[in-house]
């Protein structure tokens, strides 16, 4: 038996409890982490529960004044119109303005996003030139370079 022998059990002892010890503790972190992310969720529930009955309440409160001047199904109707046109805005709000007028957020060209625009200076196409390239015949469209990762590649 080599004298270091029972040294080598010792330190494989020690790794263990070190890895049971940080396991222990991360654990606990996490714990911790998650409890205190939950009470915020139940929160942040809480509130759009009572922002949806506020919302309600207005709603309400709205179609019974138009109620006094108006019959009931049209103060309904006006009272779901006001309501649908705010929806409309605030989806409008919501969503990140893109260039390009409708494209979607990566013009014609998928997998270019934001960097490839702004290559292209923030259009979503190459601008086409006022004149054809000098010595072309009217009318006729210069060939496209084959290297050109846009154009596909047709098999016969």
């Amino acid at each position: 038996m080599k004298p270091l022998d029972h040294l080598e059990h010792l330190d494989k002892h020690l790794v263990d409890e070190l890895a049971q010890v940080a396991r222990e503790t991360v654990r606990d972190e996490l714990r911790e982490q998650t409890r205190k992310q939950r009470r915020k969720a139940a929160l942040y529930a809480a509130s759009g529960a009572l922002a949806l009955y506020a919302g309600a309440a207005l709603a309400l409160a709205v179609g019974l004044a138009l109620a006094l001047g108006l019959p009931d199904w049209a103060a309904a109707l006006i009272t779901a119109v006001i309501l649908g046109a705010a929806a409309f805005v605030l989806r409008g709000m919501a969503r990140p303005s893109r260039p390009g007028g409708g494209h979607a957020a990566g013009g014609r060209f998928p997998g270019r996003g934001e960097a490839g625009q702004a290559a292209a200076g923030g259009m979503p196409y190459p601008p086409v030139p006022p004149a054809p390239p000098a010595g072309a015949a009217p009318g006729t469209v210069p060939p496209r370079p084959t290297d050109d990762p846009d154009v596909p590649h047709h098999r016969a």
